[in-house]
């Protein structure tokens, strides 16, 4: 019969569909995968593990000696050239000072035993990454020297780390804040005293009288300026007159001025409520601190700031436009062949490479856009060789990749004008609001979820990009974050960045392998500040979706 020939057969495209969720499950098994060795290695840089003494078997070979440290689980199998065993494992030595690198392959076969001793310290400096050794001896600033057996060295030893901290704290407020507002005040009186030169050029007797009191004050802040720098020196040296004496496994005995001392522990003796306690206190000190060392060492928080400012300012500058013109070519625009062409090249817009609106970046809003602001407006301090606008900075960073990202947000929102009942509109016309009204307080309601979802789009790629920002702003280190009490308020400082960040540990490092873990950690990093800017956004849409979903019926 028929309708048996028809249960006989197989429903069609019933393969494509197990295809399809195949697909699905492979793509979120990646993701998955992608995402557990991000957190494992990057949460694994701040767990404090156990330091090993490695004895080495007699004729081993090895350069630095026959005690080595080991606080790494990596065994590989390398076929390296000049091995004398078929595996090695990787041990982080740390003292790069003394040994030169970081980390050392030793065969196997080498390896005799591992111990564990209890007074082995891991140090934390501020120069050539950690140390790790046996304690010495303490001296003080007076010159009163306490060996490491003395029951009163860990307390003399914990008040020198808090006097340290506290120490350099106050030398940065006098080199960093008041030399450096100062400094800024010696610039402006240098640009007044080129306009006074301008303005008063052929009539010296007007320009000294002018000219005198910005240079008698002049002279009290480059007085003042000196006096600040005086005083920090002299607490430096004061400071680094404490010195701490540690051992090295390999033997000989390496001194640390106070002033390099931030902070130790001894790993072989911490229990689980300590690892935990010092895990916490790693994760806030990278959260919350400046990096160091080429950035190989410290925290990320400039890179933090940099990173939340330029996307939240990218966001302002996008929206309103990516929204303006969403609602000219749905709303106003006349359809034809044009707008045709537009919404074609708006599409082709979202698939241009990035480092291709840095270069548009580049050119058009620092070179003629920052550069014609500042032959206007800031032409004296162009004179004096610090354009104000025409270099990169946060603000031409925001701008560039509120460029790039537009598309997405015109694109969304053009979908959601169009979503938004034909009824509601006509209502709306019918009870006298004009077109405007209608759009105003209708339509644009009505289809904020889903212009925040192209916001929450535009957002996830801005945050991530890197390559635009390389010519347009973001450099390795800077010493201020992004803000000023003064215009234009930050908007032309350079600033980091946790993408850029990634990229510099990965491949600019002077230490490529010391700065993987960082690499995992930032990385981790940047991709829960990208989840968390994206969950804000989606909460914000989905808020709104529920407050309008009685008027979309």
């Amino acid at each position: 019969m028929p309708g048996d020939d028809n249960t006989k057969r197989s429903p069609r495209g019933e393969p494509f569909v197990w295809l399809t969720s195949l697909g699905l499950a492979a793509g979120l098994m990646m993701v998955a995968g992608l995402l557990w060795v991000i957190v494992t290695n990057g949460t694994d840089v701040f767990w404090p593990k156990r330091v090993a003494e490695v004895e080495l078997r007699e004729g081993a070979g090895f350069e630095v000696g026959g005690a080595l440290t080991f606080s790494g689980k990596v065994d590989t199998e390398r076929a390296k050239a000049g091995s004398k065993g078929e595996t090695e494992t990787k041990f982080y030595i740390a003292n790069r000072d003394a040994y030169g690198a970081s980390f050392k392959y030793i065969d196997d076969d080498a390896i005799a035993s591992l111990s564990y001793p209890e007074g082995l310290l891991v140090i934390e400096r501020m120069e050539y990454g950690r140390a790790i050794g046996y304690p010495v001896n303490l001296t003080a600033g007076d010159g009163e020297v306490v060996a490491a057996d003395d029951p009163r060295f860990f307390e003399e030893l914990d008040a020198l780390v808090r006097h340290a901290e506290a120490t350099r704290h106050e030398i940065e407020d006098l080199r960093r804040k008041k030399v450096g507002r100062l400094s800024r005040k010696l610039e402006k009186i240098a640009l007044k005293e080129l306009r006074l030169r301008d303005k008063h050029a052929g009539d010296e007797a007007r320009l000294a009288a002018e000219l005198a009191p910005l240079l008698e004050q002049r002279e009290g802040l480059q007085k003042q300026s000196e006096e600040y720098a005086r005083r920090a020196t002299e607490t430096e040296a004061a400071l680094n007159a404490s010195k701490l004496t540690y051992r090295l496994s390999s033997g000989g005995e390496r001194t640390l001025e106070a002033g390099g001392l931030i902070d130790y522990y001894a790993p072989n003796t911490l229990g689980l409520g300590g690892r935990i306690g010092l895990f916490v206190s790693n994760v806030w000190n990278f959260l919350s601190a400046p990096p160091r060392e080429a950035n190989t060492e410290g925290g990320v928080f400039p890179a933090i700031f940099g990173t939340f400012v330029m996307t939240v300012l990218m966001s302002v500058l996008v929206t309103p436009l990516g929204v303006v013109a969403a609602i000219y070519l749905r709303e106003y625009a006349k359809q034809g062949p044009l707008v045709r062409s537009v919404r074609i090249a708006v599409n082709n817009l979202a698939g241009v490479p990035s480092i291709v609106f840095g270069v548009f970046g580049l050119g058009f809003f620092i070179y003629i856009v920052g550069g014609g602001i500042d032959e206007m407006f800031f032409k004296t301090k162009l004179e004096s060789g610090k354009p104000t606008f025409g270099t990169g900075g946060l603000l031409w960073a925001s701008a560039t990749l509120a460029l790039m990202t537009i598309p997405v947000v015109i694109v969304a929102t053009e979908e959601a004008l169009a979503a938004v009942p034909r009824g509601m509109r006509e209502a709306s016309l019918a009870c006298g609001a004009s077109k405007w009204q209608t759009i105003q307080r209708i339509v644009l309601p009505a289809s904020l979820p889903g212009i925040i979802t192209g916001l929450v789009l535009a957002m996830a790629r801005g945050a991530g990009e890197v390559a635009p920002l390389m010519l347009v702003g973001v450099v390795k280190h800077v010493e201020d974050l992004p803000m000023s009490t003064s215009f234009p308020f930050g908007l032309d400082q350079k600033f980091m960045h946790l993408g850029f960040h990634i990229y510099d540990l990965g491949f600019q490092s002077p230490d490529s392998e010391a700065a993987t873990p960082m690499v995992f950690a930032t990385t981790l990093l940047l991709v829960v500040l990208v989840v968390v800017l994206n969950l804000g956004a989606i909460l914000l849409r989905e808020r709104l979706r529920r407050r309008y979903a009685a008027a979309t019926f």
